[in-house]
């Protein structure tokens, strides 16, 4: 009975120091929990070097805070610089556009001037082609009105009447009248002062009805073509 008792207590002994023990597997696996903990602890610092939004909103939220500190000591925020530096950018683009705005006005008043300007020496141009080709049409006809008057002074007083006379005598009235109406006067000379810009002295003779100077008589009829002269006078000027 004693050893039976002996054993049986050996038994339940062994058992409780067979737990007591440290077990070698044990500590295999208690240690890999811990690798994989340091594992995991290497990820995290990875991880840290990555942008946390909340860091983020964090940084500027505290830029908001330092601008408004900064505004109620007057200095200028963010927002009030950015929206500075886009009114400049505007108004730098702006400034572009009016120069080039005023460059191209400036060129169309060059233009307008200059076409203004060729207008008027055309019509000028014009003007005096128009004015040599009437002077010269009037130059040719003058010696006609010339012979006209030759031969009506010819005429007798007593066929004046003749219904041939008077047909000359009206076709050389509708030809001064025609003159007339172009702008074509005739000078006046007898009893005029001498004017060498409208006369041609061909001669002097003496007077007593005139006055030295004066033109005592008419050679050649002279006339003038809008305020200029056609053909001089030719007259005879007293001494």
């Amino acid at each position: 009975m004693a050893e039976q008792e002996k054993e049986r207590l050996e038994e339940e002994k062994e058992p409780e120091d067979v737990c007591g023990e440290p077990n070698p597997a044990d500590g295999v696996q208690d240690d890999s929990p811990q690798n994989d903990n340091s594992g995991g602890g290497n990820s995290l610092d990875d991880d840290s070097h990555e942008s946390n939004p909340d860091e983020e909103e964090t940084d500027w939220e505290e830029e908001a805070e330092d601008t408004a500190s900064r505004a109620g000591d007057g200095s200028m925020t963010w927002a009030e610089k950015k929206a500075a530096k886009k009114q400049a950018k505007q108004e730098k683009k702006a400034d572009a556009y009016k120069e080039k705005i005023d460059q191209l006005e400036d060129r169309v008043k060059r233009q307008m001037a200059e076409f203004e300007n060729f207008r008027k020496r055309t019509e000028r141009e014009k003007q005096a082609m128009f004015e040599t080709g009437a002077r010269s049409v009037i130059e040719k006809i003058l010696p006609v009105v010339d012979n006209f008057e030759r031969g009506l002074a010819t005429v007798p007083e007593e066929k004046r009447e003749d219904p041939f006379v008077d047909g000359m005598n009206r076709v050389y009235k509708q030809l001064l009248t025609e003159l007339d109406n172009l702008g074509v006067k005739p000078i006046e000379a007898v009893g005029c002062e001498f004017d060498p810009n409208l006369h041609n002295a061909v001669m002097q003779v003496e007077s007593e009805e005139y006055e030295s100077g004066v033109i005592a008589q008419e050679l050649q009829k002279g006339y003038t073509y809008r305020d200029t002269v056609v053909r001089h006078s030719m007259v005879a000027v007293v001494e």
